[in-house]
């Protein structure tokens, strides 16, 4: 998920992922790099840690001044509008999702007023998710109910397209 992520904000990292030696196995490759360079202690099995998302996106978007952090799912109370805002100024945001411990990373990469389009790496597809859904702890189509942590980025205004 972070190798795409960083494909969506970096023009170079995109090239790479389309040039003549990408495919499969490159991809592959490039996600364990990835996972090694992020969680040098942390078993690969358990997938990344939000701090190592963190780090992966703004390894990607820091050449546009914009640094990632991540923060905790405030439930039902939370208004989800520091992501909004992000996904519409063309900044992905990464959701860290699970059932009863968090489990899995998905990207969110569009949105509407009610629904966002989130990239779900296990399919390889883009599935639409209600945002109220996401409130309500009720996901469905993600693999996981519940959203646990959200990686966006810090409070800007620059579009990652600008």
């Amino acid at each position: 998920m972070a190798v795409v992520a960083g494909a969506l904000m970096d023009p170079k990292y995109r090239a790479a992922l389309s040039g003549p030696d990408s495919g499969q196995a490159w991809f592959a490759d490039e996600q364990v790099r990835v996972h090694a360079k992020l969680n040098r202690v942390w078993p690969r099995r358990l997938g990344t840690t939000p701090t190592g998302m963190a780090r992966a996106l703004s390894a990607h978007s820091s050449s546009s001044g914009v640094r990632y952090r991540w923060r905790l799912f405030r439930g039902r109370r939370d208004r989800l509008s520091d992501v909004r805002h992000a996904v519409e100024g063309d900044w992905p945001v990464a959701m860290l999702i699970g059932r009863f411990i968090p489990r899995h990373w998905v990207l969110i990469v569009d949105t509407t007023s009610h629904q966002w389009q989130c990239y779900e790496p296990s399919s390889g597809e883009v599935r639409s998710v209600d945002v109220a859904a996401v409130r309500r702890s009720r996901l469905s189509g993600l693999g996981y109910p519940r959203p646990f942590a959200f990686v966006l980025p810090r409070a800007s205004t620059r579009s990652a397209t600008s």
